[in-house]
């Protein structure tokens, strides 16, 4: 099989490589996924920059998500050969791969595998701030980083709710897109003021605040919060530090909380995971849910694919597929 691996940390450009290896046997509690498509996230390339929360083993696979078919069934016989399934491991830029039993999920039927390798980061991540945020209908919600997969995710899912939605961009083309999936306000931090605008449309601020950027921007969105507001910090895609007035915490009785989706996992029970996998699924399964694809790319191709990945103003995902 083939795999995009790299031997040290930096650009992804510079140090990802193509590797003929042998397919992978499964142990116990393991099935083999031939592995179908895969997504691009932040993520992905923050890890083999060796920036993010999990450092490497080098050399390393890169990707988190991916969907494909099983192709040898676990010994407890809870996934059969020929099985579509979407999963999370480490290392899903090859042709196939062993995942542990506990982190496969079946897809639904009628859901394509473009849609289904990118269910359990984005969509998941977007419910569980949701969940953790307290909004309810009425309430607003901004989003930085909006034009991302995320934002297209959490607009649509907020939207549901009854939540009125601001969200930040930095491409003009992109505020017609996001307004047309339920965004109320939309930003461009490049041309207009962010604090200005946010108070004149909610005249006291945001409730919650979810920002991927940090930085500059990321302390511009936290001094829109209204009092009692909350900013969820779940990225950090300027990689610089938010530089926030401490003032806006005693006067306004801020919060500022992270999210990240493993550890939120980790503590809903059983009953809470299946209910947060059917409210999800049928998210994603309505008519009128939109999801944006801009690139599809084979594995060999992973360069064009970082590429068209890193092309400013990109409105869809970029997907690696077999």
């Amino acid at each position: 099989m083939i795999e995009v691996i790299f031997e040290q940390t930096g650009s992804p450009l510079d140090v990802l490589m193509l590797k003929e290896s042998e397919i992978p046997l499964p142990q116990k509690d393991e099935v083999l996924i031939r592995v179908t498509a895969r997504n691009i996230n932040p993520s992905d390339l923050l890890f083999i920059q060796g920036i993010y929360g999990i450092s490497p083993k080098l050399p390393s696979s890169a990707g988190f998500e991916a969907s494909g078919v099983v192709e040898e069934g676990d010994l407890t016989g809870k996934f059969k050969k020929g099985e579509r399934v979407m999963f999370t491991t480490l290392g899903t830029w090859r042709e196939w791969v062993c995942v542990p039993v506990a982190w496969v999920v079946p897809v639904p039927d009628g859901m394509p595998d473009e849609v289904a390798c990118q269910v359990l980061i984005n969509p998941l991540t977007a419910y569980g701030m949701l969940e953790q945020s307290g909004l309810g209908e009425g309430d607003w919600l901004l989003i930085t980083a909006g034009a991302s997969a995320f934002g297209k995710f959490a607009v649509q899912m907020a939207k549901a709710r009854g939540i009125k939605v601001a969200m930040t961009v930095r491409h003009e083309e992109q505020k017609e897109l996001l307004m047309h999936l339920g965004a109320d306000l939309v930003i461009n931090t490049e041309k207009e003021s962010l604090q200005k605008l946010i108070f004149q449309k909610t005249e006291t601020g945001v409730q919650v605040v979810f920002d991927a950027v940090g930085g500059i921007l990321g302390a511009k969105a936290f001094s829109c919060l209204s009092k009692n507001g909350k900013m969820i910090v779940f990225g950090s895609l300027s990689l610089e530090n938010m530089p926030v007035n401490s003032g806006l915490f005693i006067f306004k009785n801020l919060k500022m909380e992270g999210f990240w989706l493993s550890t939120w996992l980790e503590g809903l029970d059983t009953h809470e995971r299946r209910k947060m996998f059917h409210e999800v699924f049928e998210f994603l399964m309505k008519e009128d849910f939109q999801i944006n694809i801009e690139g599809k790319f084979h594995l060999e191709e992973f360069r064009k694919a970082i590429k068209a990945y890193e092309k400013p103003g990109r409105n869809g995902k970029i997907l690696l597929v077999s």
